[in-house]
């Protein structure tokens, strides 16, 4: 059973170009239920698992319970569900279509309904709150101030800057060229503030944490490599609590609030689509359904007779 999923991961890799974060996502879910068939159904080979065996599998997953905080339990939330479903029926696809198996035992497993959740995004006051300058200015500190800068300056998404290369920043043209999801390339503007903040950190900080062995990536850890994403999710969010935020700051809030706030302040739909690098409109539109709430927010709070 491992073979078949080694191949659909290097099918994933090679020719649909999926994030390597997708790729380890979809290996961990298979994997799972690979042991999960065997140690529970006996099962052994794809050839034996059908809609029962899968529909089994999705029950158990709907009441399994995870660790959620110290000595805490929680059941998988329906996002996941709906993720796991994707990475079986994905897979299933993959093996019919490569005639690996002859039938898809997952075509007809449907796909649970998903509540869009508003996205979350900082206000103005806390983004400045944030972007201050911590003192005294440490080469890790420098680093942090430019990762926040640019994250809200551009948009980045969290693997986008941990893989961010010195070669793909132009700041002297007020640009970086991203590599995103899919590795789809994308060119997104970066403003004055981030520039500087990105100038000071290459001149000041970054030549401090630099070793023999030091990758070409623009953010460095304090041992001089590349940072993992939850290595920079940490180091974001102990620098959020330091400048007294008191939500639990997520990498996706700060992008979120780019497209919240150029959206607020007149930006039009499509330029925020591209710059997010999202390949649908229809994602990018989740952000006019903040901006209403917003409105209604203020109605409600400011109108006397509301």
């Amino acid at each position: 059973m491992d073979a078949l999923i080694d191949d659909f991961l290097q099918y994933l890799r090679q020719e649909r170009g999926q994030a390597k974060q997708t790729q380890l996502t979809y290996s961990g879910i298979l994997n799972r239920f690979a042991q999960w068939a065997n140690e529970e159904k006996g099962i052994d080979d794809w050839i034996l698992v059908d809609l029962t065996v899968l529909t089994a599998f999705l029950k158990h997953e709907q009441v399994r319970k995870v660790p959620f905080g110290p000595g805490k339990l929680k059941k998988l939330s329906v996002e996941t569900v709906y993720l796991e479903i994707a990475a079986l029926r994905a897979f299933f696809n993959f093996c019919e279509r490569e005639h690996h198996l002859d039938s898809n035992p997952a075509e007809h497993v449907s796909l649970p309904r998903r509540w869009k959740r508003l996205p979350k995004s900082l206000s103005t006051d806390e983004i400045n709150t944030l972007l201050k300058p911590e003192e005294p200015e440490t080469p890790s500190r420098l680093c942090d101030h430019a990762i926040f800068e640019l994250a809200y300056a551009s948009g980045l998404r969290i693997s986008e800057l941990c893989h961010l290369r010195l070669e793909q920043l132009h700041l002297d043209a007020g640009f970086v060229q991203v590599i995103g999801k899919g590795n789809k390339e994308r060119v997104v503007p970066v403003g004055s503030s981030a520039t500087a903040s990105l100038n000071r950190y290459l001149h000041s900080g970054r030549p401090a944490l630099v070793t023999p062995k030091t990758p070409g990536n623009v953010y460095l850890t304090r041992r001089g490599t590349g940072f993992a994403r939850v290595t920079m999710w940490l180091r974001m969010r102990k620098r959020a609590e330091r400048a007294g935020i008191e939500r639990a700051l997520t990498p996706h809030m700060l992008r979120h609030s780019f497209a919240t706030h150029l959206l607020d302040h007149g930006a039009d739909l499509r330029v925020i689509q591209e710059m997010l690098g999202h390949s649908s409109i229809a994602t990018t539109e989740v952000y006019t359904h903040v901006a209403r709430e917003k409105l209604k927010a203020i109605h409600r709070q400011f109108h006397p007779r509301a």
